[in-house]
């Protein structure tokens, strides 16, 4: 089937959808991105998600293009015309088409938006997470504001291509103290032998990940200690479990970490318990 993309305004073929070549999203890294996964035709967690865009936007000065119910009638609708039963909706704002300079143009373009979706076999995610994945350590290159969403991606996508040519589904990125931060396109957890859940708290350094909010507060609700705290390789890998939570992924059991085993190496019950329970919720 064809695929449909929403550009300021206009439904376009996926083929034709383009920005212009002055755009600061393509000349700068200048915009915001949020994504929604979508399972049985549901948006999960689309409030949270809408917040973190409205403080993405306001912590980098671009207006909101438009208000919250009018996106989601876009959403809604580029979800439609994809047919999207189970998949991601892609929603990209920059500060919008400006004559090259740095600093920011004045007066201030219309923002740019751009919104896509894609289909995801919700079947062989499962098959997948029920299987458990095997991540990479990585040095964190990102700059000092990871908490923004932003464009701004390429320390990410050369982990996630180390973590690739290493045969494995994700890297976790390890800053200059020796702390796990958070992974390529995941927030990063650990189960400790005392049944422990630890993450590292809300700071600059990682994405406040809105999967990662829902879940630490389903863990809470099922009897479990949340510890926010930075932590170490060495304590990942002597944990009882490992897992990574993400709008994509959900929560999902790592069972090796740099070739050694977390665990027994099969994934753990904390996390297929957080997981069914996540789901469930939705």
């Amino acid at each position: 089937m064809s695929r449909y993309a929403y550009v300021n305004g206009r439904y376009l073929p996926h083929s034709q959808a383009a920005v212009h070549v002055e755009d600061r999203g393509f000349q700068f890294g200048d915009a915001i991105y949020e994504v929604w996964s979508v399972r049985r035709g549901q948006l999960l967690d689309a409030e949270g998600h809408l917040n973190r865009l409205q403080r993405s936007l306001s912590e980098l000065s671009i207006p909101s293009p438009m208000g919250p119910t009018a996106l989601m009638m876009v959403v809604r609708e580029i979800m439609r015309r994809n047919r999207i039963k189970d998949g991601l909706v892609y929603l990209q704002v920059s500060r919008g088409v400006a004559k090259r300079d740095h600093a920011f143009p004045d007066p201030a373009p219309r923002p740019t938006v751009v919104l896509t979706a894609k289909r995801v076999d919700a079947a062989s995610v499962e098959a997948k997470a029920n299987a458990g994945a095997s991540i990479i350590s990585q040095p964190d290159l990102r700059w000092g504001r990871c908490d923004i969403k932003t464009v701004n991606l390429l320390p990410n996508v050369l982990a996630k291509q180390a973590a690739r040519d290493a045969g494995a589904a994700e890297a976790w990125m390890v800053d200059a103290d020796g702390f796990v931060t958070e992974g390529g396109s995941s927030n990063a957890w650990i189960v400790d032998q005392d049944g422990r859940l630890i993450t590292r708290q809300l700071d600059n350094a990682i994405l406040h990940g809105i999967t990662r909010g829902c879940v630490a507060d389903i863990a809470r609700g099922l009897g479990y200690e949340v510890v926010e705290r930075p932590f170490t390789l060495e304590e990942a890998h002597a944990a009882r479990e490992a897992f990574m939570t993400s709008a994509s992924t959900f929560v999902t059991a790592i069972t090796r970490i740099d070739d050694k085993p977390i665990g027994n190496g099969a994934p753990g019950s904390v996390a297929t318990e957080l997981r069914n329970a996540y789901q469930t919720q939705q």
